[in-house]
């Protein structure tokens, strides 16, 4: 697989903790939502690509184990979202409201 993150997938994604890691990914949704409302939906998607690599390699990493149901659920939502026909009926103040609570509880764990 080519990976975006290549230092990221080498390893380094599994030292951070849980909050760090999807305040990373909720980062390239933000970016991904911002392309798309400035008319970019071609960069947009790449930043949606990006976060499902992200969100992947946490997935992959065995800490989350126990996680596993709400992130594949999340992973969901987000293709339906950004992909398929929204039929979860998502919005983009729906996402930055589930990605804020993991930046700001990763900013407090620094």
């Amino acid at each position: 697989m080519n990976h975006q993150h290549r230092e990221l997938a080498a390893g380094r994604w599994k030292e951070l903790v849980f909050v760090e890691q999807m305040a990373n990914v909720g980062s390239e949704i933000e970016r991904a939502l911002a392309w798309r409302s400035k008319g970019r939906p071609d960069y947009g998607i790449r930043a949606f690509e990006r976060a499902l690599e992200l969100l992947d390699l946490t997935v992959s990493d065995p800490k989350n184990r126990s996680r596993l149901r709400e992130l594949l659920r999340v992973r969901e939502a987000l293709a339906d979202y950004f992909v398929f026909e929204n039929s979860y009926h998502s919005s983009d103040e729906a996402w930055q409201r589930y990605f804020r609570f993991f930046l700001l509880a990763a900013r407090g764990n620094r």
